[in-house]
């Protein structure tokens, strides 16, 4: 078991004792202590995360704090405990936690605690939160996709979602500007999956189609050996290209948004559309190294951003 593995179930064990042992008598946070959790785990899991805080208006950040420790122990009871049925039974769990929130009952875990009060004041849907749950339970079952079609119907479910609560949050979740926000949100998964093809190898999984390994003529044999041909850097090269149609969205949607909220939505555009360069630059050669986008572009994007943000301002 590995040492983040052992982590989350020992916070299983303080929180919520009876689904790990027979214990049934978990501690509760008070509001302040869970707000205070999310806050602290969503700026040490993910290193841009205080930069987009300082970028949020103050009302907003608490409440990002807490969707981003939601989505964020989803992933982790999905991904990191390396057993698919213990991973199904909690995220069956979690999903019962998430129900009895939206029911406004008394919850120990400080997660929902946190994000009970954020449904509340900005009256969320459930359902972008539940159809996270189904994707991570179809990650323990499906580890590959026949068509593109049948992945961009994983991605409605494992990254659209996050999407549509972000564009509640900032009250801007009009027809228009949702159908553009799964454009980029889809975009963005695929980048990154194509940024990790070799780490998913290492579990299992392979996020590219096989139909299009196949029209590449890259064979179920060379993707099984990780084998870097013509025929797969074409595949990747068509791949990216793909990702990167969904991802130039953003310069739609951004413009939708007020103030300072530009930025951080085009950031996460950008920053895919920088993943989709960064593959692009090792020549699509993934197997043997995992493209990054270091700092000095991150810092890069966040000048391009504002600046096209001050640009608008001054145009309007």
């Amino acid at each position: 078991m590995s040492a983040k593995s052992a982590q989350l179930l020992e916070e299983l064990r303080r929180w919520c004792p009876h689904v790990v042992t027979a214990e049934a008598s978990p501690s509760r946070s008070t509001l302040v202590e869970a707000e205070a959790y999310c806050r602290q785990l969503a700026t040490s899991h993910y290193e841009n995360f205080p930069l987009i805080a300082r970028l949020l208006p103050r009302e907003l950040r608490q409440s990002f704090f807490n969707v981003y420790a939601y989505c964020r122990w989803s992933d982790d009871l999905a991904d990191e405990l390396g057993d698919p049925e213990l991973s199904t039974r909690l995220l069956g769990w979690w999903r019962g936690e998430l129900a009895r929130c939206w029911a406004g009952e008394e919850i120990a875990h400080p997660v929902f605690i946190a994000l009970q009060r954020t449904a509340k004041e900005f009256d969320l849907s459930r359902d972008p939160f539940d159809d996270l749950l189904t994707a991570f339970e179809q990650d323990q079952r499906i580890t590959s996709y026949n068509t593109f079609d049948d992945l961009l119907g994983y991605c409605r479910n494992s990254a659209n979602p996050v999407g549509r609560i972000v564009l509640r949050l900032c009250r801007c979740d009009d027809e228009r500007s949702v159908a553009l926000s799964d454009s980029v949100c889809t975009g963005l998964q695929l980048a990154n999956f194509w940024q990790d093809v070799a780490r998913d190898a290492e579990i299992g999984r392979t996020y590219l189609p096989l139909q299009d390994c196949e029209r590449f003529r890259y064979s179920r044999e060379e993707l099984a050996n990780r084998v870097t041909n013509d025929a797969f850097v074409e595949l990747m090269r068509f791949e990216v290209e793909r990702a990167r149609e969904l991802l130039l969205a953003v310069r739609e949607l951004a413009p939708r948004l007020r103030g300072r909220l530009q930025v951080v939505i085009e950031l996460f555009g950008e920053g895919g559309l920088k993943v989709c360069d960064r593959v692009a630059s090792i020549g699509y050669r993934v197997w043997e190294q995992r493209p990054v986008v270091t700092k000095w572009d991150a810092a890069g994007l966040l000048l391009k951003c504002l600046g096209r943000a001050i640009g608008r301002k001054v145009a309007a």
